[in-house]
């Protein structure tokens, strides 16, 4: 991972190559889009400098530069959500939004919204390992060599973040292709009035999480149990819950829905599903309008 002087590096090519990595590995580490930009282009902006180098392997480079600032980044982070108005979920990933009902269970690129969330229950380096081993398949070496750590290291800590998981909620099925009709079954009780259906649907645990960031209506708190679960829902979905529209879509890689008002997103909702794939356990709601500016709606 050392820098040899010998031959001008190729940067446009490794800014095409790598960008999209480095913004996943980013935007995972810190649940934001915009950090996730800024902080990549931070990066390439530093590797623009070493004109006059070229690195033995690129892709370890950037990727150690952009996971150990993540870490900085995402430690300084937890504090500022100390002061944050109820409560803080991670950004939405659209980037396959609006993806034919078909297609979207081929989508195994993104890490789904609820483990996303999940992973705020680790340290910033326990979220690092996992992510790399976990979500992007990268070798303990490789790891190791990232985060200046020995293999063993590396092992043991992915080992404790997998059991952190484990203990929070077991981790998420692989196979969501029962999602579909459930987020189906969401809406049409939301545009019906009639819950009937969907408390059928909903785990006795079921919680729901909504986002408003203080610049919205939100609940402060989670929503906790199938029962209140669905009198709050009763309660909001008469008033400016749905927006004026709503459109199926792809959220983090799984069925979603975006409440649409005036054309723009007013709220993105996802599910977190039970391994059986036959109920919903978690609700999502982003209603912070700053962390929906990056959706768009054709």
């Amino acid at each position: 991972m050392g820098i040899r002087k010998d031959t001008k590096m190729d940067f446009n090519k490794a800014y095409t190559d790598y960008r999209p990595l480095l913004h996943s590995i980013a935007y995972r580490m810190l649940g934001s889009f915009s950090e996730a930009e800024d902080l990549v282009q931070d990066v390439f902006a530093d590797y623009s400098q070493l004109t006059d180098a070229t690195i033995h392997n690129e892709k370890a480079y950037l990727v150690k530069m952009v996971t150990n600032r993540s870490i900085n980044l995402s430690q300084s982070a937890r504090k500022r959500r100390e002061v944050y108005v109820g409560e803080w979920l991670p950004e939405p990933d659209m980037s396959h939004a609006m993806l034919d009902p078909a297609e979207l269970f081929a989508q195994h690129e993104s890490i789904s919204y609820a483990l996303l969330v999940m992973l705020e229950k680790l340290s910033a380096v326990e979220r690092a390992v996992f992510i790399l081993r976990e979500s992007l398949a990268f070798d303990y070496d490789e790891i190791a060599a990232c985060l200046q750590k020995s293999e063993a290291n590396c092992r043991k800590i992915f080992s404790r973040a997998k059991e952190r998981l484990h203990k929070e909620r077991q981790l998420l099925p692989d196979n969501m292709d029962q999602a579909q009709p459930l987020v189906e079954t969401f809406i049409e009780a939301a545009v019906s009035g009639d819950f009937n259906k969907l408390i059928a649907m909903l785990t006795e645990e079921a919680m729901l999480v909504s986002d408003g960031g203080g610049k919205v209506r939100a609940a402060i708190n989670a929503i906790i149990s199938r029962a209140r679960v669905i009198a709050f829902l009763q309660g909001v979905i008469p008033k400016t819950f749905l927006g004026d529209g709503h459109l199926f879509a792809v959220v983090n890689g799984q069925a979603g829905i975006i409440i649409t008002l005036d054309g723009k997103p007013r709220s993105v909702i996802s599910f977190q599903i039970n391994a059986e794939g036959n109920q919903i356990e978690r609700i999502f709601v982003m209603l912070n309008p700053d962390k929906l500016k990056h959706i768009q709606i054709d």
